[in-house]
């Protein structure tokens, strides 16, 4: 089976072919798949450094430009207005509703997320879980709820979270990681968490 994902892999990444097969026998990481959209997905364009999870939803690829450190969960991502088709039936028109979606450097959009058409995200920029962003969102904020709306600033939560990462008891092994994600550390890091979570 590992020869198999390892030739899908191949193939995937060297033709754009049986995308599907690669990422349910794969199940690729959101780099590795940012990597695979990179090359394959039609984007305008993808930064670098960039995680797209595949259960992501991309609707018009083609006017969506990711800058570099971008993260993409289970979000939604849209580039057109799909009532125009129904419209135009309905009323015998030959209507056109799309626009490009504008993502900069360093951007965490969370999971459920909705972003709409004709929207530009600043950079540093968080989008919370479920929330739904119908307009431009400045640089350097926190947006959440439904229309996104700025409820603080990134910087502020970056040292916030360093003053409560300092007090974990896991701090040393953060301090020790390399990158976000470190395969060595992990097992101790899963226990030291679980033991100070669930400390029975």
């Amino acid at each position: 089976m590992r020869l198999f994902r390892r030739l899908l892999k191949l193939i995937s990444f060297k033709t754009g072919r049986f995308k599907r097969l690669y990422v349910k026998i794969c199940s690729p990481s959101g780099s590795e798949y940012a990597n695979f959209l990179k090359k394959w997905g039609g984007f305008y364009s993808i930064g670098n450094d960039c995680h797209i999870w595949p259960y992501t939803n991309i609707t018009d690829p083609a006017y969506t430009r990711l800058g570099n450190n971008v993260m993409l969960t289970a979000c939604t991502i849209l580039g057109h207005d799909g009532s125009i088709d129904v419209l135009n039936r309905a009323y015998g028109k030959k209507l056109d509703r799309v626009g490009k979606v504008d993502i900069k450097d360093n951007v965490f959009i969370g999971h459920g997320a909705i972003v709409l058409p004709g929207v530009t995200i600043g950079p540093n920029t968080i989008v919370g879980a479920g929330s739904v962003v119908t307009k431009d969102i400045p640089e350097g904020v926190i947006a959440v709820g439904n229309p996104a709306k700025p409820i603080g600033k990134t910087y502020d939560l970056v040292e916030k979270l360093e003053k409560q990462t300092k007090e974990l008891p896991w701090a040393e092994l953060i301090q020790q990681r390399e990158g976000s994600f470190d395969a060595a550390l992990e097992p101790e890091l899963k226990r030291l968490r679980a033991e100070y979570f669930f400390n029975d």
